[in-house]
């Protein structure tokens, strides 16, 4: 990823995630915590990840990194904001694999993500 704007926030190794909302500087308008809340939910869409891998995303080390850092949304309090935080978080999981994404470029890889996504949508609570 390139940077370069003043403005970027350089990725550190051991880098904290950012504090729940707060008083932090704003890009576009938005804190740091909403632009990686809106791009860790994006995660659970299956079509997607495979945008993702088309474009090629997943064969550049720091994005894969990027992901690897973004797996603090698996812990309290970051849990609580996520909309989808079962598809959302297993699919964060999934990155952190290389074989998942290179699979992901397949349809079938796709859909049985996004059927499975259904059937665990249709289930239900349990009692």
């Amino acid at each position: 990823m390139a940077t370069g704007s003043p403005r970027d926030i350089a990725m550190t190794e051991g880098q904290t995630p950012p504090p729940i909302p707060s008083e932090e500087p704003k890009f576009g308008g938005f804190t740091r915590f909403e632009i990686e809340l809106e791009f860790v939910q994006s995660l659970a869409s299956p079509l997607y990840l495979n945008h993702l891998a088309s474009l090629k995303y997943f064969e550049n080390p720091a994005f894969v990194a990027y992901l690897s850092y973004l797996q603090y949304w698996s812990h309290p309090p970051y849990t609580k904001y996520l909309t989808y935080p079962g598809p959302t978080l297993k699919n964060l999981e999934l990155l952190q694999q290389e074989r998942f994404r290179a699979d992901i470029l397949s349809p079938d890889k796709v859909a049985e993500l996004a059927e499975e996504g259904m059937k665990s949508g249709m289930e239900g609570p349990r009692s």
